[in-house]
């Protein structure tokens, strides 16, 4: 069986036409295949239009309000049934007709996730710089190394996705997830297509939010980066104590110069407040996962 695991959230306009072209692709392939939807607490009709839906093989599940595309991600792997699984998502930004040269790949190389890597030549320079910059500087912390390009869009094996479920943090980055999990790789490019209908969920807040995860998720390098930037600052500032001694005894006492009283008041300042802050957010991670919440609620589900 191939599962399809596809994250909605307001996703009411495409969810007709990925399914048809979902299913001609995996019909072509293989009579045993299934779709499962996850509606992250959209307010449009979505859950409707799946609720309408009258296919054997389709299956969906609705939260009780938007968890995020990580919590729906979960549980579409935690439902599926394949021994092969693809995540995509609903907005037909990921082309369907990359999931037979998924498939192909996968047959061809028996490698336990076969990723589709995005090539950004249709990106403005400003992006590619901040992608590439945001890429060596997660490669550069993290113990594991994410694909530049790489998304949740990809084929995993059953044991590579039980591997996957094995992990339960709360605060999850499924990038770093898949690579953490290890197995062999191979990827496919794609150019992802633009958005056909409505808009993207995801806020400048929100990326920037992923991307503090990515970074602090997977290494507590920031907390030792710390202990590396005080050591120096204490270092650099002792031997200005030293300079300050050594003029006083052969040039006099001179009256201590206002911007540098300023500028080591700031300095040190802004150093503790980094470092306050560095250490929060990985306080507040595991004040998270002490609550030991679930993922989700799952307000209503297919009973296929």
């Amino acid at each position: 069986m191939i599962s399809v695991v596809v994250p909605c959230h307001n996703e009411a306009k495409s969810i007709g036409p990925l399914l048809n072209q979902v299913r001609e692709i995996l019909e072509s392939y293989s009579e045993d295949f299934e779709v499962i939807f996850i509606d992250d607490g959209s307010i449009d009709d979505s859950l409707e239009i799946l609720q309408s839906l009258e296919d054997v093989h389709v299956r969906y599940v609705s939260f009780s309000r938007n968890f995020g595309k990580e919590a729906a991600m979960l549980v579409g792997l935690q439902r599926s049934r394949g021994e092969r699984i693809i995540i995509m998502d609903g907005d037909l930004q990921h082309p369907p007709e990359l999931i037979q040269k998924l498939l192909l790949k996968q047959d061809s190389s028996g490698a336990d996730q076969v990723i589709a890597r995005r090539i950004r030549t249709t990106d403005s320079f400003r992006r590619k710089l901040l992608s590439k910059f945001y890429y060596r500087l997660v490669n550069r912390l993290s113990e594991v190394e994410i694909l530049d390009g790489a998304g949740d869009f990809r084929l995993l094996t059953r044991r590579a996705v039980d591997a996957l479920l094995l992990l339960t943090e709360k605060t999850r980055f499924s990038k770093g997830l898949f690579s953490w999990i290890g197995f062999s790789q191979d990827h496919v490019e794609y150019q992802d297509h633009s958005r056909e209908f409505g808009q993207s969920s995801w806020s400048l807040r929100g990326l920037i939010n992923y991307g503090l995860d990515g970074v602090m998720s997977f290494n507590t390098r920031p907390l030792r980066s710390m202990i590396v930037l005080g050591l120096s600052t204490v270092g650099i500032f002792f031997g200005y104590l030293l300079w300050l001694i050594f003029d006083a005894v052969f040039a006099g006492v001179v009256t201590p110069g206002y911007i540098t009283l300023v500028a080591i008041v700031i300095f040190l300042g802004g150093i503790q407040l980094l470092s306050i802050g560095i250490i929060g957010e990985y306080v507040g991670r595991t004040f998270l996962e002490s609550k030991n919440r679930p993922h989700y609620i799952v307000a209503k589900e297919s009973e296929k």
